[in-house]
This record gives C-alpha cells, structure tokens and sequence, in this order.
C-alpha cells in the first residue's frame, strides 16, 4: 500500500471548498428539475387526464409538445384515480389539461399536493353546463338516473371548440414565443370542428325517431345541440348496473315508443344493452363518447374527428 503523507489545509480553504460543492449540487438539482418539466427535445411537457383532452392537446400543440395521457388505452375514466407515479408525473410537467365539470375528481387534492405545480387548464371553462338525468318524462319519475352536472361537454363539437381555444391560450401562455403556432392550430382544427357541426345539422335534420336509448348518460350535451332526447338506462356514471325494476320501465318505453337500437359503449360491457335488445326485439349499436379509444383505435388512426364521423353514420342508420 502508497502511503499519502497527511497535508495540513487551512480551515477558510476547506469552507470555500464545501461552500463551492453544496452550490454545485443546488445547480445541479435546477438542472434536474427543470430538465424534468419539458419533453423531449425540449417541447412543452402536457399531461392529460384522459383521450380527447389528450387529443385535443396534441392537434393545438402539434410538434411544439409532448403529450402523455394518464389513463392507459382501453380504461374507462369516470371513477379512474391516479398513482403516486401519475401525481410524480403531474408535477414534473409543464401544463395539466383536465376536462373539468365534474369529470375529474382528484384534481384538486393532487395540484395542492405537489410542490411544483403545472399550468392546470380546466379545458371546459366557459362552456355552458348541463345537468344529468334530463330525459323523456315518461320514464324520468321513477328512473334510477344520477344528477349532478354533466361532464360529457366535448360531444358537442361547439364545446369542442372551447375546449380547444382554453388549451391553445394555456400554451400561448407557457410558450409565447410559439402563441402564433398554437393559435394557428387552434384556427384550423375549429375550422374542421364547424364543418363537423354542420355536417351533423344536416343530417340529423332528416331523420325520423329523435330518440336515443344509451347505456349511460353520455349524450346530453350531443342531443341538446341537434334536437334529440335522450333516454338513459343508467345515470352520468358508466360502470353502474340498473336494477329489475329499471329494466323493466326502459323495456316498456323501448316497445311503447317503436325505438329499434339501444346503444352501447366500447368501454363497458354491452350485456344490458344486449338483454334489453333481445327482450325487445331491438338492435344493440355501439355508439362512442370518445371517453378512451383502444390501442387498435390508436393505431389505426382513428382520433375526434373520425370518431364523430362514425357516430353520426351509426345514428343516421340506426334513428331513420
């Protein structure tokens, strides 16, 4: 073994020296977190509570963001909660785009949690809110219906469009030297939201049964824009099962009112829609509220616009 002779250093160069390491460390520990709040190469990092507000984000950012929604494909959002890795990744990114109306309980207590909170856009600010449970009367009195404020607001394309111009502003604000970008993108994508608007008047105009029996209540907002009413089996709430006695009432107003198709969703299992079609001698057609696409949907493209496309051919088949 070397043997290293002692060296005696004056005290004053050994506090300089232990002064200079703790503020590298600081800098170093900056550097970390900011690095840690922005995307890849350098794009604003946005988190997205669940798929349209994640699309949604990603059309008005375009290649100036990195987006990463919450909920993995395939999981329905209503009663999902985030894991403390999801509230780690909340607050290592730059902007939180959450749907807001009632969608998305835990937002609050994750935002006061964290120590470094990101710009939070409730993208649904400003968008004129509709209660659940508003349905045809004949089978509203003694219906098993939540109420409570509806947070389905995106179905409506002129929400849509809200929703759009809340997250384009919100990114403007976090990146103003690209404000231009994003309201550019914001101009275009509303563009397509008013020709999908109009293409829905259109065609909704012309058909006959102006009824829509659903699983749950996720069409308010969709039927209050074209004229349609809508008839819930179960409330705003998507994994909640009706009793005998409300199958029975939806039953019998399905075969009183001549309705042909009950509507399920990709994301619950569609047996009571399917029991109620057989019992009725009705049809069961999904219909999406676009609350989460497949990864096959993700990976063949599929995002709002087609979605829509494809709800309004289902309901121009299934309601002339």
């Amino acid at each position: 073994m070397i043997s290293i002779p002692k060296r005696a250093y004056p005290v004053a160069l050994i506090a300089g020296l232990a002064i200079a390491m703790i503020a590298l460390a600081a800098l170093a520990g900056c550097s970390s977190n900011i690095q840690s709040a922005h995307g890849d190469a350098g794009k604003i990092k946005v988190v997205a509570s669940f798929y349209p507000m994640a699309d949604f984000a990603s059309k008005i950012g375009g290649d100036k963001v990195q987006v990463e929604n919450l909920i993995p494909a395939g999981t329905e959002p209503h009663d999902w909660e985030p894991s403390t890795a999801d509230v780690v990744d909340i607050g290592n990114s730059d902007v939180l785009v959450y749907n807001g109306a009632g969608m998305e309980s835990w937002v609050d207590s994750v935002l006061a949690s964290s120590d470094r909170k990101p710009v939070a856009v409730n993208a649904s600010n400003g968008v004129q809110l509709r209660e659940g449970g508003e349905e045809d009367e004949s089978v509203a009195a003694n219906g098993a219906q939540s109420h409570g404020t509806d947070p389905h607001v995106w179905l409506d394309p002129e929400n849509a469009k809200i929703e759009m111009k809340n997250i384009a502003d919100a990114l403007s604000q976090v990146d103003p030297d690209n404000a231009d970008y994003y309201q550019s993108n914001y101009q275009a994508n509303a563009a397509q939201l008013d020709a999908l608007d109009a293409q829905y008047r259109d065609e909704l105009s012309k058909i006959k049964n102006k009824t829509l029996v659903v699983s749950h209540e996720a069409f308010g907002y969709l039927c209050a824009a074209y004229g349609l009413t809508q008839v819930g089996i179960e409330g705003l709430s998507a994994d909640s099962e009706p009793d005998a006695a409300r199958m029975a009432q939806i039953a019998d107003f399905i075969k009183a009112n001549g309705v042909t198709t009950v509507f399920f969703e990709d994301l619950v299992s569609p047996k009571v829609a399917e029991a109620l079609a057989s019992e009725t001698g009705a049809q069961a057609v999904e219909l999406n509220p676009l609350e989460g696409l497949s990864d096959d949907e993700l990976a063949s493209g599929a995002d709002y616009f087609s979605v829509m496309r494809d709800n309004l051919a289902t309901l121009t088949r299934a309601l002339s």
